[in-house]
């Protein structure tokens, strides 16, 4: 494919050098995010445009765009969440939305079980604690255990296995909740989160973004949760009623959080900062050099795919392949 007939597409925010450059040597690239007008821009290449490598949140990918995009085939969004797109849209305009499940699976697991553990150890606090030169004045005071916990998983897609997996190994009784059953999974299922809330001490959240889960973690699930009781999110900062969580944490109606989500990111409400009995990570459960790449490789992927006439690698739910009906 010559350069004077390769597909034109346009990134909605930067992607690491090891993707960008592989677009760049197929596809006739057009950064958004760099545009001074970005309105000027989409009258200008709109017409042109048949893919979108989105990421991140410098561009909303929805209607709006499509409208200045009426010749798009294909969304690549990096990452497996994709509430930056309205999907549901996509479908119904007939465009493909791809994302990158299971390569970064592993990855946010391992750090869902890191988070844990440093909110239940308080490991950022102990390592203050010994560099303010306070062991040298008394130990540090004993912390909560992972061996009497109880954990609920919100969420038990692909990432919420890995979790349950891995905390198999430390011998914790395990349970979810979900949108519905799972048949080959031997955790118990809570179809109520309140009640699940209620027999265990510790939430793991891995769910999605979207309507359907907007602060379905709040003040009735902290309640029922305990004064015992931890919240660890990883999945998508919607899902938790911030200023909830804020009055539950404050007031002690549950013991901590360790958050690597958060509402509107990447700003983090001052009143969480302000508690020292929370960890908070800036949105960092896939961000190593191996995973990333990983996520770039699959997103670079779904665009060659398509523009050969392969299809999609990863199509989203709401955008099937084959198309239905």
């Amino acid at each position: 494919m010559t350069a004077s007939n390769a597909p034109d597409i346009i990134m909605t925010g930067p992607l690491m050098a090891y993707a960008a450059d592989q677009l760049r040597s197929r596809f006739t690239v057009h950064e958004l995010w760099k545009a001074d007008d970005r309105a000027a821009m989409l009258r200008e290449i709109g017409a042109r445009v048949r893919g979108v490598a989105g990421g991140g949140a410098h561009v909303r990918i929805d209607g709006a765009l499509f409208d200045a995009l009426p010749n798009l085939q294909l969304v690549a969004n990096f990452g497996v969440g994709y509430d930056n797109v309205d999907a549901v849209e996509a479908g119904r305009r007939g465009i493909i939305v791809t994302n990158t499940p299971d390569v970064l699976s592993d990855e946010v697991a391992d750090l869902a079980v890191g988070l844990l553990l440093a909110t239940i150890r308080q490991l950022p606090q102990v390592d203050r604690y010994l560099r303010a030169g306070k062991w040298l004045e008394k130990a540090y005071p004993l912390t909560t255990s992972l061996r009497t916990r109880k954990i609920g998983i919100v969420g038990l897609g692909r990432i919420g296995k890995a979790v349950a997996h891995r905390l198999e190994a430390f011998g914790v009784p395990i349970a979810y909740h979900g949108r519905t059953r799972q048949p080959d999974v031997a955790y118990r299922f809570y179809p109520s989160l309140v009640e699940m809330a209620a027999d265990v001490d510790t939430l793991v959240s891995v769910a999605p973004g979207g309507a359907a889960t907007h602060h379905m973690i709040g003040a009735e699930v902290f309640k029922a949760l305990g004064p015992n009781g931890i919240v660890v999110n990883v999945g998508r900062g919607t899902v938790i009623d911030e200023q909830a969580l804020v009055e539950a944490l404050t007031s002690g109606t549950i013991l901590s959080a360790g958050l690597d989500v958060f509402e509107d990111e990447p700003r983090v409400p001052a009143a969480l900062m302000a508690l020292d009995h929370v960890v908070l990570l800036p949105h960092v459960g896939s961000a190593s050099v191996h995973t990333r790449e990983q996520m770039g490789q699959l997103l670079v992927d779904n665009l060659k795919s398509w523009f050969d006439d392969k299809g999609p690698l990863t199509p989203v739910v709401e955008t099937p392949w084959p198309k239905r009906g």
